[in-house]
């Protein structure tokens, strides 16, 4: 199956899909050292992404005639800063806001299928008619805003349109399911929120919900403090008590064992990794020591036994509290790009380009490629189911004809 990747970062959404089985057409970003990446990458032969077609530019100039019909999904995590709980929250008003450019590839390729994240702030009550502005878009894509409207009149005559069930049922729709998920209910070892906006062309008839959470904090507390199981498998003494707060918690856990797997911690994504200042680690690319991490309030860190904080792109280059551990003695150091890089479950062989500060903000933009994966696996099962449906019909056709 074909796609193509927007505002693609340093991969994680598109090696995902590609995990998934679809084959990128055109990779677009506009960052170099994202850009530089994904080459580097590439030129070493690394797999997921060797041979990909990287475009360095905006998504508004590429040439999107080039990449043909047929395309069966169309993925990528416009520019968050607009709706970032730490931004400057313009929303509509910030000239980063890169939906109004998503809708019109969407017009323009007519993709069987889109995936678009993003972060949760955008589903705050301060932006609840711009996000349902956007869902609306996404769902009619042909209802195209006119020339000097502005977004709030476009609104208002999408939604006098939808529910008149007149002009625009009969173009280019989707049936658009919006979700907000934690990655770590799904095995990804950091607590990241984001929202996921999917998309099916509505004459596919595919019914989707997202995909069922695997992982849980009940299961993780069970299997530390019911079991033990987990500070078995680290080879560490198990805490003498449980934290106060979680005592009535964990003996309910006792008497009803939760079904899902336990949230993977920072301590699990970890495994195997020395110490930065170690000799060792001079032979672990992107694994080196970044001084000057400091402990003060909302600047805390991530706790080893728990999964990571959110990672954070920063402001101005600097990661914030979030890009650190908590030592098991209550020391902080910050992450190494590699470690940073387990945490968002990108592969060990895969490298960054540019300094500390640049390739963490390539990953605290990133979306964990196992969590692209999940999601582009659960569009990719129903495309496939869509496109049995359609060569069934059209067989049926030709035997009547016949």
């Amino acid at each position: 199956m074909k796609c193509v990747e927007l505002y693609a970062g340093a991969g994680g959404l598109a090696m995902g899909v590609h995990l998934a089985g679809f084959v990128p057409l055109a990779v677009v970003e506009w960052d170099r050292w994202a850009c530089d990446t994904i080459r580097e990458n590439g030129a070493c032969g690394y797999p997921l992404v060797a041979g990909w077609n990287v475009h360095e530019g905006d998504v508004r100039a590429f040439d999107w005639e080039s990449v043909g019909e047929g395309i069966d999904l169309l993925a990528g995590g416009p520019p968050c800063q607009p709706f970032s709980m730490g931004g400057k929250h313009r929303a509509h008003d910030d000239n980063r806001d890169m939906f109004p450019a998503t809708v019109d590839i969407v017009r323009r390729l007519r993709p069987r299928a889109f995936i678009v994240e993003n972060v949760k702030g955008l589903t705050r009550s301060t932006f609840a008619n711009y996000y349902q502005y956007i869902l609306l878009q996404l769902s009619f894509p042909e209802v195209a805003k006119r020339k000097n409207e502005d977004w709030m009149s476009h609104f208002r005559r999408l939604q006098k349109e939808r529910s008149s069930g007149k002009a625009i049922w009969q173009g280019l729709t989707y049936n658009v399911v919006p979700t907000l998920v934690n990655a770590a209910d799904y095995g990804i070892p950091q607590k990241r929120e984001r929202v996921f906006i999917v998309g099916f062309r509505s004459d596919l008839g595919v019914e989707w919900s997202f995909p069922k959470a695997t992982h849980s904090f009940d299961a993780l507390l069970h299997d530390q403090f019911v079991t033990g199981e987990y500070w078995k498998r680290h080879g560490i003494k198990r805490p003498p008590m449980v934290p106060e707060r979680l005592t009535a918690r964990v003996r309910r856990l006792g008497l009803f064992p939760p079904e899902a797997l336990p949230w993977r911690t920072v301590r699990d994504a970890l495994a195997g990794l020395p110490d930065p200042k170690s000799k060792a680690a001079r032979d672990i690319p992107d694994h080196r020591f970044q001084d000057g991490a400091k402990m003060y309030p909302g600047h805390t860190g991530s706790p080893l036994d728990l999964p990571a904080k959110t990672l954070k792109a920063g402001d101005h280059g600097v990661p914030g509290g979030e890009n650190m551990l908590v030592r098991d003695d209550g020391s902080v150091r910050y992450f190494t790009v590699r470690e940073a890089a387990r945490i968002q479950t990108f592969p060990d062989g895969y490298r960054f380009h540019g300094s500390w500060t640049e390739t963490m903000r390539q990953l605290g933009n990133a979306v964990p490629v196992m969590l692209g994966r999940i999601v582009a696996s659960s569009v990719a099962e129903r495309l496939v189911v869509a496109r049995m449906h359609e060569l069934a019909r059209t067989a049926q056709k030709v035997k009547g004809a016949a």
